[in-house]
């Protein structure tokens, strides 16, 4: 499982290309001494946001970050900490989310539940808790550009005069056990006490921006995840008993349905986002169909038309409620029925009727780890 783990952080690493930190041309990071640039910003509170609005404060900490990132979401509760330690001192945090998300592609949401869009800002903002101004820029980017923001999270520091006195990383460690350098934290105590930032400019790692145009990169991967074979294979109750065991190193998800259940076909879409969301982490997803047995050709046209191209199965027998007592959990046989079930066969999840995708999404996450460190 280790070994797949770190095969998947260097699929993601190659796949964003976040190694080389590029940038639009004519857009450069800000030097320090800079200004800080103006901005005028949505905010996940529904309000607009300008550099003004903080005119008070002594020290501002403008955090470049993002829902999707692994990084990203690993500095969260620091970026909070920041917030909450220097608040009553003249600091204000202000957080921008610069990805477009237009950009990004299924593949590159493997570490999280959400994508980068407003909307979803303002659920992981409520649900994180954000004590920090979170503010979308992924639909013209203004921001990001002007302030030469390279990764998520990127970190600039403004002192007197607005001007920039340190820029680049938050700490040395995404791993906050192993954190030796608390460079942003650093930076604000030197302001703060009127002292020069003993080191004003550091590289940051992390997630790279989307920047808008990549559209069509992302259109053609859809299209490539279309061309995928589909197919369906017929499975006994030795084969379901099988699959609830799952005597595999993968966390599996179970969904059974049937042609002319109308939740069943209403939820697939969403089922087929989390596979292609997931399947190249430690996690998998298995339909089975509860169609009669010789309705095969009828199931393997929906899948096709699905795009399912994961692992299918159709009920071998009509007896219908062999399948149930096959499945067990206390499943009374109505569809669809969804199990996640964590190597071994422990149940971590089940839900009887039509899922709630982020729901599932964030169990699964909430297992197979948000944060690149997670199977340290």
């Amino acid at each position: 499982m280790m070994k797949k783990h770190i095969l998947a952080v260097v699929a993601g690493l190659l796949l964003m290309p976040s190694l080389l930190w590029a940038l639009p041309d004519g857009v450069s990071t800000l030097e320090l001494g800079a200004k800080a640039p103006d901005f005028r910003l949505k905010g996940v509170d529904g309000e607009f946001h300008t550099l003004d609005d903080y005119s008070d404060a002594e020290v501002l900490a403008v955090v470049f970050t993002c829902n999707h990132c692994p990084t990203a979401q690993a500095y969260e509760d620091r970026i909070k900490e920041l917030t909450a330690d220097f608040r009553d001192e003249g600091v204000a945090v202000v957080a921008i989310s610069p990805n477009d998300p237009d950009s990004l592609r299924l593949n590159e949401l493997g570490y999280t539940d959400l994508s980068d869009t407003y909307a979803e800002m303002k659920i992981r903002a409520r649900d994180h808790n954000f004590n920090f101004p979170y503010l979308y820029d992924g639909d013209k980017q203004q921001a990001a550009r002007a302030y030469g923001a390279t990764a998520t999270p990127h970190v600039f520091i403004f002192g007197e005069a607005r001007k920039l006195r340190y820029v680049g990383r938050i700490d040395d460690a995404e791993n906050p056990e192993k954190v030796e350098r608390r460079d942003a934290r650093n930076a604000i105590k030197a302001l703060l006490a009127g002292k020069e930032v003993p080191n004003p400019k550091t590289k940051n790692f992390g997630c790279s921006i989307k920047w808008a145009g990549k559209e069509e990169a992302v259109e053609r991967h859809r299209r490539e995840l279309a061309q995928e074979p589909v197919s369906v294979d017929m499975i006994g109750v030795s084969g379901i008993e099988k699959l609830i065991k799952n005597e595999t190193d993968q966390l599996r998800l179970i969904n059974f349905w049937a042609t002319w259940c109308g939740p069943c076909v209403a939820e697939f879409p969403d089922l087929v986002e989390i596979n292609r969301m997931y399947r190249h982490r430690d996690f998998e997803l298995v339909t089975v169909s509860a169609d009669k047995a010789d309705k095969k050709e009828d199931v393997l046209d929906f899948l096709k038309d699905q795009e399912a191209s994961n692992r299918n199965y159709l009920f071998e027998a009509d007896d219908t409620y062999a399948l149930i007592e096959a499945v067990n959990h206390d499943w009374p046989g109505a569809l669809p029925f969804t199990l996640l079930v964590a190597p071994g066969g422990e149940v971590i999840y089940k839900h009887l009727g039509q899922m709630d995708p982020l729901e599932v999404k964030r169990e699964i996450v909430g297992y197979i780890g948000r944060y690149y460190f997670s199977n340290d």
